[in-house]
C-alpha cells in the first residue's frame, strides 16, 4: 500500500540511530544509559559480536571498547546497489553493508558494524521477539565515499525537487486517487510532528537537511509505489528516471545529517 511505503521511508534505520546517539555519548551529550535506550528503540535485545575484547557484549560496553581503541565518533553509511555511499571498504564489508542497506563506521578506530536483526520464538513477527547482532568487521581508514556537506546536500534536495517536479506532475502522481491524497496527508501530520530527530549535540541545520531528506524519501517511495497516469513501460521508465536522482539525493542528504556531528564544524 502507497501509505505503508512512505511511512517505512519516514523510519530511521537501526544505524542511524547508533550513530546519533553514539555521537552524543562521545560527546558527553548523553549517558550510556539513554543511549543504549535510544538505540535499542523497541527491539528486545542489541548485542555486539566479533570486536576485540567486547565480543558478545552490549552496546554501553561496546562504545566503551571502541573508545578504549582510538575511536572518537561514529559515522553512517547507506549504500545502495551501484552506490556505496558512506563505506570505505574492504570489500567484505562493503557487500556486507550492502546487503544490508546500512552500516555504521567508527571515527578514529578501523572497525565498522552491520545490524542483523532475527526474530525468534513465535512464527510471526508480532509474536515474537526481535534481537538485533551488531556485526563489527575491520574497516579501511579514510573518509567515506560520496558523502556530501551538509550545504550541498541542502541545495541538492531543493534542486532535485525542482527537477524532479515537472516530470512527476506530467505522470500525475499526486491524481493516482483518494488513497494517495490520504497518504499525503499523512505526511504533512508527519512533518508537522515536534520529534525529536537527533541526538542532543547535533547543530540545528543537521537537523532541517534530515526532517527534508525524510520527506523527499517519503514522496519517492509514495510517487514509486502510485501508477497515477502512468500506464505504458515508456512512461513508468520516464518515473523511474526521475525518482532516481532524488532517491540518491535524499540518501546522500540523510548520512550528511547524521554525520554532521563528526563531520562539520
Amino acid at each position: 500500500m502507497p501509505q505503508t511505503e512512505a511511512h517505512e521511508a519516514y523510519e530511521e534505520p537501526r544505524s542511524a540511530r547508533l550513530v546519533a546517539w553514539g555521537n552524543a555519548w562521545f560527546a558527553g551529550q548523553a549517558s550510556p544509559d539513554d543511549t543504549a535506550d535510544a538505540v535499542r528503540g523497541d527491539d528486545e535485545s542489541h548485542v555486539v559480536r566479533g570486536l576485540p575484547g567486547a565480543d558478545g557484549v552490549g552496546l554501553t560496553l561496546a562504545l566503551g571498547r571502541l573508545r578504549a581503541l582510538g575511536a572518537s565518533g561514529l559515522r553512517l553509511a547507506l549504500p545502495a546497489p551501484g552506490h556505496p555511499l558512506g563505506l570505505t571498504g574492504p570489500a567484505e564489508f562493503n557487500a556486507r553493508a550492502l546487503e544490508t542497506g546500512e552500516a555504521v563506521l567508527a571515527v578514529g578506530a578501523p572497525w565498522g558494524f552491520v545490524p542483523e536483526a532475527l526474530w525468534h520464538g513465535a512464527d510471526h513477527q508480532d509474536d515474537g521477539v526481535l534481537a538485533v547482532t551488531w556485526h563489527a568487521l575491520p574497516v579501511n581508514p579514510g573518509f567515506p565515499a560520496d558523502v556530501p556537506a551538509l550545504r550541498d546536500a541542502e541545495r541538492e534536495l531543493v534542486e532535485g525537487m525542482r527537477d524532479a517536479t515537472e516530470a512527476l506532475t506530467r505522470l500525475d502522481v499526486a491524481g493516482a486517487g483518494p488513497e494517495v491524497q490520504r497518504a499525503l496527508g499523512r505526511l504533512r501530520t508527519r512533518d508537522a510532528e515536534a520529534e525529536e530527530l537527533l541526538a542532543p549535540g547535533y547543530p540545528a541545520r543537521a537537523v532541517r537537511v534530515l526532517q527534508s531528506a525524510r520527506r523527499v524519501a517519503a514522496l519517492v517511495a509514495l510517487a514509486a509505489a502510485t501508477e497515477g497516469a502512468a500506464v505504458s513501460a515508456g512512461e513508468m521508465a520516464q518515473r523511474a528516471d526521475a525518482l532516481r536522482p532524488l532517491e540518491r539525493a535524499a540518501r546522500r542528504a540523510r548520512v550528511a545529517a547524521y554525520n554532521a556531528a563528526v563531520d562539520e564544524g
